[in-house]
């Protein structure tokens, strides 16, 4: 006989005697009657080897085509069986349907999200004119002038390592999908569905805030002849450019008057107007998307949109490598977390060799996205909060359970004990029927996300 100290909110501590010798019906499924803490499972480093065996099998595109042509489908529908076939075997499929909402309400808001986006990438680089972007020269970036100078000095082999393409936009997308499946094997902690939901809604406020950032403030690509191959927008600005930008961009004297008047003061004579299609209700976005004769409609604007021809502060896709290094940091660790993290430093600094961005989206899309990561805990969390769970319980009970204590009713105390374990563990039966087909839906529903994810992001 052993006694349990119980400190409920009050002045006293209460002392229960509790048996923990093995209850005989319950043996089999628990070496005591009361079980507080519960060991992680532990890491094969399983999911590091099939992270790292999809990068490797990727990168063969550029090594080997047809070699690449051969394993990669061969790779995914590995995969993909492996995940199916774990299905019957899952035992948090309550929890999973729990957090369906969660998620389709965050893909669905990063859906939206990605359209505003999409719309003020088209903003940026139409709004000042294609002129604007022929003539005007990329910013000092000092970060690209550094890693120009490590190819002087570092050996070429590294050189090549750090020029080549091992990792991009897709690549970050599907491990983190690796990592979300990898819930049906116990590896990481359920439910899969909330760590996506946390994943879409957290780059979701990244792309927002990404959005804000760099439609208030229009910076020169570091591509200048990026708008020329790519957009067929207007050759004069805007003619809200044409008033409030083009008469003070160069003249010193004008720019003194300005600051001094705090009035568009220059006189431009008659503005030149554009295109103006007939969008219906969306004609509100002429104005935005600068459309010409032969874009269509808003929405092929919208979807041909891509990444813009001016630099857009923060990197997307930096903030997508660093989320994912994020979750797979949190939800499974060990050396493959750190494995992840040294693919993103060799993206970052892709985009600045590349000059797909300058050394400062890059940056901050790290930090903002640590930080945003950090601050979404509440939608999924590897943290064990069953301790937190317990104590409620505790409360609720503390009188059934004091009085049990009292009449020395040993059964009643083990029984409300049992509650309290049992209220924070997920139901371990074996699945029934409806519950396998509603899994078997939710896996393949998340695979066919995938598949269209990989396909739309393909091109990077």
């Amino acid at each position: 006989m052993a006694y349990l100290m119980l400190k409920f909110p009050g002045p006293k501590l209460h002392l229960l005697p509790v048996s923990l010798r093995p209850n005989k019906t319950t043996a089999a499924s628990s070496s005591s009657s009361f079980t507080m803490w519960r060991l992680p499972a532990a890491r094969s480093g399983g999911l590091g080897i099939a992270a790292i065996s999809y990068v490797a099998v990727d990168y063969l595109r550029h090594l080997s085509p047809t070699w690449h042509r051969r394993l990669m489908p061969a790779l995914w529908t590995a995969l993909a069986l492996v995940s199916v076939s774990r299905v019957p075997f899952y035992k948090h499929w309550s929890s999973e349907f729990r957090s369906v909402k969660a998620f389709v309400a965050s893909m669905l808001f990063m859906l939206l999200t990605l359209l505003v986006e999409a719309a003020c990438v088209r903003f940026v680089t139409a709004v000042v004119g294609l002129e604007w972007h022929i003539d005007t020269s990329p910013l000092p970036d000092t970060g690209q002038w550094f890693l120009l100078a490590q190819n002087e000095k570092l050996p070429q082999s590294v050189v090549e390592i750090l020029r080549a393409r091992i990792i991009g936009l897709h690549h970050f997308l599907m491990l983190f999908m690796i990592l979300a499946f990898s819930v049906l094997f116990d590896s990481v902690k359920a439910p899969g569905l909330g760590l996506g939901a946390r994943y879409m809604f957290t780059m979701a406020i990244g792309r927002i805030l990404r959005s804000i950032t760099f439609v208030t403030t229009i910076v020169p690509s570091a591509r200048p002849w990026c708008a020329t191959v790519r957009f067929g927008i207007p050759l004069y600005p805007h003619r809200w450019a044409q008033k409030y930008y083009v008469p003070y961009a160069s003249d010193s004297d004008a720019i003194r008057q300005l600051i001094r008047k705090d009035m568009a003061f220059a006189d431009t004579g008659k503005l030149i107007g554009d295109y103006r299609p007939d969008w219906g209700p969306m004609s509100f976005l002429i104005d935005f998307l600068r459309p010409t004769v032969t874009d269509g409609s808003w929405y092929n604007l919208l979807r041909t949109a891509g990444g813009g021809c001016n630099d857009l502060v923060y990197s997307g896709h930096v903030l997508v490598a660093v989320l994912t290094a994020m979750a797979w940091t949190e939800a499974y660790g060990g050396f493959s977390s750190g494995f992840i993290w040294l693919l993103v430093l060799h993206s970052a600094q892709r985009e600045i060799r590349e000059r797909n961005h300058y050394t400062v989206d890059c940056v901050v899309a790290i930090y903002v996205g640590i930080l945003l990561w950090k601050v979404t805990g509440f939608l999924w969390s590897a943290n064990d909060t069953s301790t937190g769970r317990r104590i409620n319980v505790l409360e609720k009970i503390q009188n059934r359970l004091t009085q049990a204590a009292k009449d020395d009713n040993m059964d009643e105390v083990r029984e409300l004990l049992r509650e309290v374990e049992l209220v924070s563990q997920e139901n371990q039966k074996a699945p029934s029927k409806a519950m396998w087909l509603l899994g078997c839906g939710i896996v393949i529903s998340a695979i066919t996300i995938v598949l269209l994810a990989l396909v739309l992001t393909s091109d990077g």
